[in-house]
């Protein structure tokens, strides 16, 4: 017979066997899906307009007829946060898009470049990384300008150093494998290996930071918006919202409690989303 005592472990087997079983995967398998949702069809969640405005309702407080309450032109807070959740969820995706893509070419290229040149690219993204990316992506959106596709561009380019090294790393590592050195052998062109053996075996781990590095791309997006250096208003993009409630904070908290409720979860969900994606690629390789 079997004891009573064995079934935490094999619930805890059941679990390593299948990393979707595990609880912490409950918050990003339910608000991710809401938020992809929202982005789509903002108007099934939230019928009222976002640019409503209502001047007899100013910072009215969480009720039946508006949720999560009214900023001070009486607009529905949680219409402006469900309808500027395509827009936030565009930066951050773009964001780690370009910087994905920024990475893959220039940490292909130091890995293969001749060793002076690697030493070279090696020390400049050293120095890139010594600086915040808020600070990289500042100095972008001053030159640029504020718009949302400048925003995701300066959130970007800050970003490809840290995704360039880990590049570099695994270029490094599958260019001593034995499926590149037989194709050294049987004579195939050096870009052939390049394009078909080294990049797509490069950038299979690159889907899990790449998962990580949404909400953090979208986290920097919003704190440019707070300081008014990211989307413009009236745009109910998440950092801006919050930088119209931070002045009444001690009349209308709720004003800036729902984007910056919705910005920690987002952050977080797309962490413990990469932390699956991981624990799935490790089981995979065993």
């Amino acid at each position: 017979m079997s004891n009573g005592r064995n079934f935490p472990l094999l619930r805890m087997r059941r679990q390593d066997r299948n990393p979707w079983l595990s609880p912490i995967t409950l918050l990003p398998t339910t608000f991710v899906p809401l938020l992809l949702l929202a982005a789509a069809v903002p108007g099934l969640l939230a019928p009222i307009a976002p640019d409503a405005v209502d001047f007899l309702a100013p910072f009215q407080p969480p009720g039946a007829a508006h949720w999560f309450g009214t900023d001070q032109l009486g607009r529905d807070v949680f219409s402006r946060v469900v309808h500027g959740t395509a827009q936030s969820l565009f930066i951050g995706l773009g964001a780690t898009l370009i910087a994905c893509a920024g990475g893959v070419v220039l940490g292909t290229i130091t890995a293969l470049a001749p060793r002076p040149l690697d030493r070279v690219l090696v020390r400049l993204l050293d120095i890139l990384l010594a600086f915040p990316e808020i600070l990289l992506a500042l100095l972008v959106i001053a030159v640029l300008g504020r718009e949302p596709f400048n925003t995701s561009l300066a959130v970007g380019l800050a970003g490809i150093a840290g995704y360039a090294r880990l590049v570099r790393a695994e270029v490094l590592r599958v260019s001593q494998s034995g499926y590149v050195e037989q194709a050294v052998v049987i004579g195939e062109p050096y870009l052939a290996i390049v394009a078909e053996h080294i990049v797509p075996n490069t950038i299979r781990p690159l889907a899990v930071l790449a998962t990580v590095g949404i909400g953090t791309s979208l986290l920097a997006a919003s704190a440019l918006s707070f300081l008014g250096l990211g989307v413009v208003p009236p745009s109910p993009e998440w950092g801006a919202l919050l930088a119209d409630g931070r002045n009444v904070l001690d009349v209308a908290p709720w004003v800036s409690l729902l984007p910056a409720t919705v910005v920690a979860l987002s952050v977080i969900s797309m962490t413990l989303l990469g932390r699956r994606l991981q624990a799935i690629l490790l089981q995979k390789e065993r």
